[in-house]
């Protein structure tokens, strides 16, 4: 079965930490482009960092710049975003996903898991 499964979410205080998980099975996740997205209740999804197969590269949004980091173990078939100095405003749902296109944008990746939800108090 083609899945990914994320998890690490929860609740934690703001300038706190979590590490999420995205782990992938039944397809080739190494020739996956990765990527981490959010959307909190009324907003859109949003492409917060994305990780390339080919060369590794990374990109972030403004807004995660310099607080998250997204990193791979291919032997493992996971990608994990590690976050932290977490502020109020980055709570929302988190999604990981895959997809043939090293982008930013949801509509490049084809194959998304359930989500994990992410609160941060003030």
């Amino acid at each position: 079965e083609v899945q990914l499964v994320e998890s690490g979410g929860g609740l934690v205080q703001a300038g706190g930490s979590l590490r999420l998980s995205c782990a992938a099975s039944g397809f080739p996740f190494d020739d996956y482009a990765i990527g981490w997205f959010r959307q909190a209740p009324g907003k859109e999804r949003e492409g917060i960092s994305c990780i390339s197969s080919s060369d590794g590269g990374t990109n972030y949004a403004d807004s995660v710049k310099g607080r998250f980091t997204i990193s791979s173990d291919y032997a493992k078939n996971t990608i994990y975003l590690q976050m932290n100095n977490l502020k109020p405003e980055d709570t929302a749902v988190y999604y990981c996903a895959a997809g043939r296109t090293y982008a930013t944008a949801p509509r490049a990746y084809d194959l998304w898991g359930q989500g994990t939800q992410v609160t941060v108090s003030s």
